[in-house]
This record gives C-alpha cells, sequence and structure tokens, in this order.
C-alpha cells in the first residue's frame, strides 16, 4: 500500500483541536504552550501570570489565556468548569504548574516543617490529581477520548544525588521527590482507569533545564551546572523547548498507543 509523503507528519498535527495548559507561561509551559500552537492547537493558557502570554499572542492568533490559581483548589475547579463552559472540553490536557509556597526553599529534611511540607503537598500534588481527574470526567463526558500529560521529574523516579549540591548553597528537597513520586505513580493509575474511554495520560519527566531557578529571576548556579552537566551522558543541562516537543509528541496520534508511559527527557540520567 502506497501512502502520501505527508502521512507521518499529518500524526503530529493539532488541527482542530483544544488544548489546556495549566501553568502555560512558565518556564516549560510557554514552550509547551508554542508547540501545540505550532501543530495547530487552540491552545488555551491557564496561569496566574500574563506576562509571557502577551508575548506568544503577538505569534500566533490560536492562543488564548485564563486565569487560574492552581494553589487555589476550591477555587480552581469552578475555574476549570467556566474555561470548559467557554472553549468546550480539552482534546489535550497539559499541567505544567510549580505551585510552591515562599519557603519552599526551606523544604530540605533538615529545615522542613510540618506546615510547609502538608501545604505544598495540598497546593502541587493534590492540585495535580484533581485538575487531571476533572480533565479526564469532562473527555469521558464528551465521549472524544483525549490525551492527558502531567509533568513530573526525574526526582519523582530517582533519589537526589547530593553531590551536584557540592560546593553550592543548593540542597535536597524532601516535599519535591515527594510531590513528583505521587504525580508519576497517578498518571499510572489514572492511565489504568481511563483506558476504557480511549483517554491516554503519560508523565514527563525532566531533568535539570537551563533557565531560572523556582522562585527566582537568577539562573543557576554555575558550580551546580558543572557539577550536574558531569553527572549526564549528554554532558549538559537540558531546554525546555526540549520537553516541549517530548509534549507534543504524547498529545498527538503519532503517541495513539501510548499510555501510563513515563518519558524520560534527562539527558541519559536516570539511564545509568
Amino acid at each position: 500500500m502506497k501512502m502520501s509523503i505527508g502521512y507521518y507528519p499529518k500524526k503530529f498535527s493539532l488541527n482542530g483541536r483544544t488544548a489546556f495548559v495549566i501553568g502555560g507561561s512558565g518556564l516549560i509551559g510557554i514552550e509547551i504552550s508554542k508547540a501545540l500552537a505550532s501543530a495547530g492547537a487552540r491552545t488555551i493558557i491557564l496561569d496566574i501570570d500574563k506576562q509571557n502570554f502577551v508575548k506568544l499572542a503577538g505569534e500566533f492568533d490560536n492562543v488564548y489565556f485564563q486565569h487560574l490559581d492552581a494553589a487555589d483548589i476550591e477555587k480552581c475547579e469552578e475555574q476549570f468548569n467556566n474555561v470548559i463552559i467557554r472553549y468546550n472540553c480539552p482534546n489535550v490536557f497539559i499541567n505544567c504548574s510549580y505551585p510552591r509556597t515562599k519557603d519552599w526553599g526551606s523544604n530540605s529534611f533538615r529545615d522542613v516543617t510540618l506546615k510547609s511540607f502538608r501545604k505544598n503537598v495540598d497546593i502541587h500534588m493534590n492540585s495535580y490529581a484533581w485538575l487531571a481527574r476533572l480533565a479526564a470526567e469532562a473527555m469521558v463526558k464528551e465521549g472524544n477520548g483525549g490525551s492527558i500529560i502531567q509533568l513530573s521529574s526525574i526526582y519523582g523516579i530517582v533519589g537526589q544525588d547530593l553531590s551536584v549540591y557540592k560546593d553550592t548553597n543548593m540542597h535536597e528537597n524532601m516535599t519535591y521527590a515527594a510531590i513528583k513520586g505521587g504525580i508519576a505513580n497517578l498518571t499510572r493509575q489514572m492511565a489504568s482507569y481511563y483506558g476504557q474511554f480511549n483517554i491516554r495520560v503519560n508523565t514527563v519527566c525532566p531533568g535539570g533545564l537551563e533557565g531560572h531557578v523556582a522562585g527566582k529571576n537568577n539562573t543557576q548556579d554555575q558550580q551546580f551546572v558543572k557539577n550536574y552537566s558531569s553527572k549526564v551522558p549528554l554532558k549538559r543541562l537540558g531546554k525546555a523547548e526540549e520537553v516541549a516537543s517530548v509534549a507534543l509528541f504524547l498529545a498527538s496520534d503519532a503517541a495513539s498507543y501510548v499510555t501510563g508511559a513515563t518519558v524520560m527527557v534527562d539527558g541519559g540520567w536516570t539511564a545509568i
């Protein structure tokens, strides 16, 4: 059987589809939003920060912004339902938000408080779980299947390598590992249940990326970059657009038989 040259490129097309991106204005989120819009999806950025969206809207006429604060779980459910009323049920739902408390930097085993640990688990892992469920149930009701993609981390799969923090003022984070590990296994559980509705649920796990430090405007400590890069088979940090391209694959028909997967985008970090 002869195939047209455009057969496989068409599998990556999202023309006629609607994508919701929670945290779509962040470091990874803005690149994912750009990738989805480039593939033709009507892309709805759901975030509290509109600054990066304004730049993106100048490039694409199929990108929209709706305010949603994932850290406020009670209110965000109502906000999410209102977005569905306005834009209809999403075909693609991606959560790359990073809600955290102001004392996030003190969540090491030595310094973390019970209050901070519980609050961060609530606003991050629990918001991921609840929003993913809301998206999945909306897709079930709509009856057209869909793709749900969650953002975890290498440190949701393996323990933190403490040697990368040598000669820096950085340290491990107890809460981060607990949250990201929970998100990764939630994906597997959702894939098991929602597969019967033709809803695919996958996790993307980035390694260390170039860019600002979470909650700060400055970039990573150069000693940390050196330490981290020496441990990676590809010998460098990743880029947000490299995560976005994997998200685009999982969102598209090119990944039509992929669900419950944990896709590592880590330069080989977890391979050794």
